[in-house]
């Protein structure tokens, strides 16, 4: 399949993308090559930062493993448990992920979870491992949000007057590119945490800098997308947002509190 988009805001395009291409007979996803490069420049980028807090590129490399399955498994748990009536009568569909429905908060809560019991068993600071893999998760997002792009998915709301809208030519609609604003907004993040390291005051902040960073900005992100997974009249992803928004806010002023007692 091919999109064809333009940004006339900006004056780009329009081109079209085709969503795959074929490479030695195999036919590949421009979505699934996007995630795998944005996999290994979080691998690479978070090996550095291991190295300075003692963490083996082993044991990241062990993080990832079993990071990634853990992540597609909960991703789409997690789009299927909020999209249940799509699904209640056609349960093998529930297993066709090729055909789309994961979401990224199902893919952080199964990457943190699988983190989270692999340094309980090693017995490793799951803390200093966390903060190194904020710098990963953000990375792998701000990269595979490009896969939408590509996919011409995970659009916001019509606009005729937002300066990044986006022209979805073939469907004949302006809107706001919110995979784009989500990109940038992660890299916003993720500058910030790389400028903020050197001021950290106790191991996790990081992460918990990560969750609020990222939570404040998908809050308002969502509100603009057209495809949200909904509870009644909430939008489940603006609710976890603001639910990790108040964690990493309460976690910080708790950690910094302690760190301040105990200097």
């Amino acid at each position: 399949m091919k999109n064809t988009i333009a940004f006339p805001g900006l004056g780009i395009g329009p081109f079209t993308l085709s969503e795959k291409f074929t490479f030695l007979g195999i036919s590949i996803h421009y979505y699934g090559l996007i995630i795998a490069i944005g996999v290994v420049l979080a691998y690479l980028f978070a090996a550095k930062k291991g190295a300075k807090r003692n963490i083996s590129n082993d044991t990241l490399l062990d993080v990832i493993l079993w990071g990634i399955p853990s992540a597609i498994v909960c991703a789409r748990l997690y789009y299927v448990a909020f999209s249940w009536e799509e699904y209640r009568h056609n349960l093998l569909d529930v297993f066709k992920i090729w055909e789309g429905g994961i979401a990224i908060y199902g893919a952080v809560i199964g990457a943190s979870l699988s983190t989270l019991i692999y340094c309980h068993v090693k017995k490793i600071s799951f803390s200093k491992v966390f903060d190194v893999g904020a710098f990963g998760l953000l990375i792998g997002q701000i990269v595979g949000r490009w896969g939408n792009f590509v996919n011409a998915e995970a659009y916001g709301s019509y606009t005729n007057t937002a300066l990044f809208r986006m022209n979805l030519v073939d469907m004949g609609i302006l809107v706001h590119p919110t995979f784009l604003y989500e990109s940038i907004w992660n890299l916003g993040v993720f500058i910030f945490l790389n400028l903020y390291e050197r001021y950290q005051k106790f191991d996790g902040e990081i992460f918990l800098l990560y969750l609020t960073g990222y939570g404040l900005g998908r809050f308002w992100i969502e509100g603009l997308r057209q495809d949200s997974l909904w509870i009644g009249p909430i939008r489940i992803s603006q609710l976890l947002a603001l639910i990790c928004v108040l964690i990493g806010i309460i976690c910080i002023i708790l950690g910094r509190r302690k760190h301040k007692t105990l200097q």
